[in-house]
């Protein structure tokens, strides 16, 4: 493989997608896919969706099956670090596969809260492959929420602070704004206050897009039921939220 493109393809509709992206795509001779079992076969055919629609050039689907692990570990950040390395190995082999130009497609954006440069920068140090990269960034979920909802994420001057559910858990909300990603344990069941908007989105970009906004204490049990009904539906969910203090009239 000569050349990888790393490709943010956006919270999931197609029409996400930049043309800084679809031409990148159109250069790809292979798509390199991390699966993740045949619950979550629909996040492989949404790539393949944005592929038919806006890639007319030859081009073959390599699907690599994602390494299981631990989700609830004691040391969180070498269990991950094992899995990227794990993840990594199982890419190098693929991107062997390939004598031209490859790319992986990325949901949202590359730089956030996604493994995929950590692992090519893996396969790199290793030393056994040799290639370019490029990263194409896309539409995060953060974006497609706050345009879902009409919304601004921060109010004037104020900071936004971007987190996951386990250190939502761990610290409470950030200054300003909180958004939080990275989320299976509804945490923000856990944050204290009786004055704090959400929201909430989840499958945002798809057909069976989701949204739920309010007072916290008004509709988080509207929302932890929801999420376990979609994930005992589709065996998946990917949602994230907005959280901020002071009243309704105050949060936007």
């Amino acid at each position: 493989m000569r050349k990888l493109y790393v490709i943010g393809i956006g919270a999931g509709d197609p029409d996400q997608v930049t043309m800084q992206a679809i031409k990148a795509m159109r250069k790809a001779e292979a798509f390199f896919v991390i699966g993740k079992g045949a619950e979550k076969q629909e996040l492989v055919d949404v790539r393949t969706t944005i592929l038919a629609e806006h890639v007319d050039t030859p081009h073959r689907i390599i699907e690599i099956t994602d390494p299981p692990r631990e989700r609830t570990p004691a040391d969180y950040a070498g269990v991950v670090v094992d899995w990227h390395e794990r993840r990594s190995e199982l890419l190098e082999a693929a991107f062997d596969q390939v004598d031209g130009v490859g790319a992986i497609l990325v949901w949202g954006d590359p730089a956030l809260y996604d493994s995929t440069l950590r692992m090519v920068e893996h396969v790199l140090a290793r030393g056994r492959a040799d290639f370019d990269y490029e990263v194409i960034p896309g539409v995060t979920s953060i974006a497609a929420l706050a345009a879902r909802h009409r919304m601004v994420l921060h109010r004037i001057g104020e900071p936004v602070h971007v987190t996951t559910g386990r250190r939502l858990r761990e610290e409470g909300l950030g200054p300003g704004s909180t958004v939080v990603m990275l989320d299976g344990e509804c945490s923000f069941t856990e944050v204290r206050g009786d004055d704090i908007h959400i929201w909430w989105g989840a499958y945002l970009g798809m057909p069976d897009e989701i949204l739920i906004e309010g007072d916290l204490r008004e509709v988080e049990s509207r929302i932890v039921a929801r999420r376990a009904e979609l994930r005992a539906e589709k065996g998946w969910i990917m949602d994230v939220y907005l959280l901020r203090d002071g009243s309704h009239a105050d949060a936007r």
